[in-house]
């Protein structure tokens, strides 16, 4: 059984979020008597700092108690740092690979990761990509953009050139919707993450950009956000619009079928409706552990995803 959508932060992670504080803005806030200290980056992103995202002993002990034989570490995305200038998300790229090449030295039965790239210097982005898949990771996890630029924009070609002549998984991950109708109850990750997906993966799709990089394995977080399940509304618009069929040499649900899903959407119905569309070598078993809406212990029935996405 596999989890390929699992988050872990190596120690010296930690060691250099606390050196540069000042400069992320970093603060470790208790904001429950039961629960760890919540972590904040640049005064936005938080998260309960919980053990076993810091603990890898007890990560793998949590994910062996639920079955998992084989867990995908990927950078948490709260640590991405596309907001802040281009040496110092270099510099924690370079630390966090590092230190994940050599958790995968030390478990390599029981561990792949992806690396994190800087992706806000798209050049140096595929440069990282590069030096990591050379240690052995398997590719990366990025963002849904970057520098208010979405992923089919053209300063994003160096890296998705070096992508697709690796042939590197990349795992699309969002960050919290900063959309500011959904302040409230929680919807920047209840509706705001899935919604943040919905919009990269169709910028994606309506872009052609997998025709021209076709060997980049594209893997949406979450199911595809809302995408596989409007897919009507958008072959009802690639019939009529030629502003949505320009870039396309297939109908929209054919191009559904070219990516990658997590199953990670805490209701079956939902998971058999997106095997049904994109085909069960198309879903890959997850569970964002160890975030509160993990799906946990996750549904890992069916491996051939899994040797789909890792093949050469």
């Amino acid at each position: 059984m596999y989890d390929f959508h699992t988050h872990f932060i190596p120690e010296n992670v930690i060691e250099w979020v606390k050196e540069q504080k000042e400069t992320i803005h970093a603060q470790w806030v208790k904001k429950e008597e039961n629960k760890e200290e919540f972590l904040m980056i640049n005064h936005k992103w938080g998260f309960e700092l919980k053990k076993t995202f810091v603990d890898i002993n007890l990560y793998i002990e949590e994910q062996s108690k639920a079955g998992i034989k084989h867990s995908v570490i990927s950078p948490i995305p709260q640590l991405f740092m596309y907001d802040f200038p281009e040496e110092i998300t270099y510099e924690l790229s370079t630390v966090y690979n590092d230190s994940l090449v050599k958790l995968v030295q030390f478990f390599p039965a029981k561990l792949s990761a992806l690396a994190t790239v800087p992706l806000n210097n798209p050049n140096q982005a595929a440069q990282v990509l590069n030096d990591a898949m050379k240690c052995g990771l398997k590719g990366a996890i990025i963002g849904p953009g970057a520098s208010g630029h979405m992923l089919s924009d053209k300063r994003f070609i160096p890296f998705f050139e070096e992508a697709n002549r690796l042939k590197a998984i990349v795992f699309i991950h969002p960050l919290l919707s900063e959309d500011p109708r959904l302040k409230r109850r929680m919807m920047p990750n209840l509706i705001g993450v899935p919604w943040e997906t919905t919009v990269c993966a169709t910028d994606i799709l309506l872009s052609g950009l997998i025709d021209r990089f076709p060997n980049v394995k594209i893997l949406f977080a979450h199911g595809g956000g809302f995408l596989p399940y409007q897919i009507g509304r958008m072959t009802k618009g690639y019939e009529k619009w030629p502003a949505v069929s320009k870039n396309l040499t297939a109908p929209p649900k054919e191009y559904l079928k070219r990516f990658w899903y997590d199953n990670v959407l805490w209701d079956q119905q939902s998971v058999e409706f997106l095997i049904q569309t994109v085909g069960e070598d198309r879903v890959v078993p997850g569970s964002d552990f160890p975030f509160d809406l993990s799906v946990w212990p996750p549904d890992s029935r069916s491996c051939r995803s899994v040797r789909t996405i890792l093949a050469d």
